[in-house]
């Protein structure tokens, strides 16, 4: 197992491990501990007390960040000829049917996001294999597949983002960079928790989120009093 550097473990002892950060003031710690040479993702973890093997206890949905993610979006659009122009316009790196189909049936996937016309789902789904296990399949409860792709292309390049629990109700989800306004970041997350709160199953019962956690891309974890996110 490698050892962390000296830079991370002096990050680390920065942080008292059994304290309750307030949101605003994880972020404010977080930004001084930026040693890397890089913009790093900040990170969002939350404890959900839910049961996922359930499929009515799954969390899951999609929201546009206020600052967005700080993360350039490569999109692709799943669309009928007429449609190429219009979506190309609003932001997608590519657009088509057949040409696009075939390309990814070649193994090519270097994108984030995928947008498709409802009309052309036939002619997708056996894309399913290549793009289900990467998470790159368009899928209605994503709300990208629509018959509004301009629509869908503007808001996914804005910054809108999809999340969902893992197996143990984990949610894990970026929002936004080291490099962001405090208040930036503070309110990329309560947005975050306010749809995760929305989200809510009627089946889950007790206490919704047990614990919260931020972090950047090279950073140890605050983690975030639970309570004051219940309210955001």
């Amino acid at each position: 197992m490698s050892k962390k550097g000296k830079k991370y473990r002096a990050a680390r002892q920065a942080i008292e491990p059994d304290r309750l950060y307030s949101l605003a003031e994880a972020v404010a710690e977080l930004k001084k501990l930026v040693f890397a040479k890089f913009n790093e993702s900040v990170e969002l973890v939350v404890r959900l007390g839910v049961d996922p093997r359930h499929s009515d206890q799954m969390v899951r949905g999609t929201v546009s960040l206020p600052h967005g993610t700080g993360k350039t979006i490569r999109v692709i659009a799943f669309c009928g000829a007429d449609k190429v122009d219009e979506a190309q316009a609003a932001g997608a790196d590519l657009a088509g049917s057949g040409d696009l189909i075939e390309k990814i049936k070649g193994g090519w996937t270097d994108f984030d996001v995928a947008v498709a016309e409802k009309s052309l789902m036939r002619e997708i789904s056996p894309l399913g294999k290549i793009l289900g296990p990467r998470g790159l399949m368009p899928s209605p409860k994503a709300g990208t597949v629509t018959d509004d792709i301009s629509s869908a292309i503007r808001e996914v390049k804005a910054g809108r983002i999809e999340f969902k629990c893992d197996k143990f109700g984990n949610v894990q989800v970026v929002v936004g960079k080291v490099s962001f306004a405090e208040n930036d970041l503070v309110e990329n997350i309560q947005t975050v928790m306010r749809e995760i709160h929305r989200l809510r199953p009627a089946s889950a019962k007790g206490k919704y989120v047990l614990k919260a956690f931020i972090s950047s891309t090279m950073s140890p974890a605050f983690r975030l009093d639970a309570a004051e996110l219940s309210g955001a």
